[in-house]
Order: structure tokens, then C-alpha cells, then sequence
């Protein structure tokens, strides 16, 4: 089983920054790939950003150029730096992996609230 926990959500102002950590812990072998969705109010669930392995990167068009994913596979750590924030982009964000799709196993979530 896999344990995803994450932190640094809160409150911020419109083109401010905020960082997301999720540690991952447990039978890490089979994630290869880890991402962060997010749900914002009245609006279906979506992958904003995914690594892979080979540290290769996706982000949602929404977000590119404002947000970076990284991971730390020796801590089993994965952020998302969000710069440049904007009021669309508040939603509970949930750290997600999976072996091809970051889909499989999900944090709790945090909350990310934009204020214009």
C-alpha cells in the first residue's frame, strides 16, 4: 500500500506563490509516475501536472509556465512550485501516483484559495 500526505496549501493573494509538498511512503515500487490533480469548485477533477521517471513533465495548459513539478526519488518527496497564482486556480489539490498514470493512489488533498 501507498501513502500519499500533502502540504503547504493556504491563502493567498492573486500572483503570489505557494509551494506543495507530498511525502510518499510504503511500497513505492511500482509508482513511476506522480502528479498533482486538483478539483475546483464546480468543475470536474483534473491532472494540473505529472512526472515520470525520466523526469519527463506534463502540465495542463492552464498552468504552463506558472507551475513546476520536481520530485526527490531519494525522499520519496514530489512539489508543485505554483507562481503567478490566480483566483481560477484555488481547488483542493490532491498528490496522486500510479506505475503509467498518476491515478492509483491519492492523498487526502489541500486546500489552495487564490484571492483576487
Amino acid at each position: 500500500q501507498v501513502q500519499l500526505v500533502e502540504s503547504g496549501g493556504g491563502l493567498v493573494q492573486a500572483g503570489g506563490s505557494l509551494r506543495l509538498t507530498c511525502a510518499a511512503s510504503g511500497s513505492m515500487s511500482s509508482i513511476h509516475v506522480m502528479g498533482w490533480h486538483r478539483q475546483a469548485p464546480g468543475k470536474q477533477r483534473e491532472l494540473v501536472a505529472r512526472i515520470g521517471g525520466g523526469r519527463n513533465t506534463y502540465y495542463a495548459d492552464s498552468v504552463k509556465g506558472r507551475f513546476a513539478i520536481s520530485r526527490d526519488t531519494a525522499k520519496n518527496t514530489v512539489f508543485l512550485q505554483m507562481n503567478s497564482l490566480k483566483p481560477e486556480d484555488t481547488g483542493l489539490y490532491y498528490c496522486t501516483g500510479g506505475t503509467f498514470y498518476p491515478d492509483r493512489y491519492w492523498g487526502q488533498g489541500t486546500q489552495v484559495t487564490v484571492s483576487s
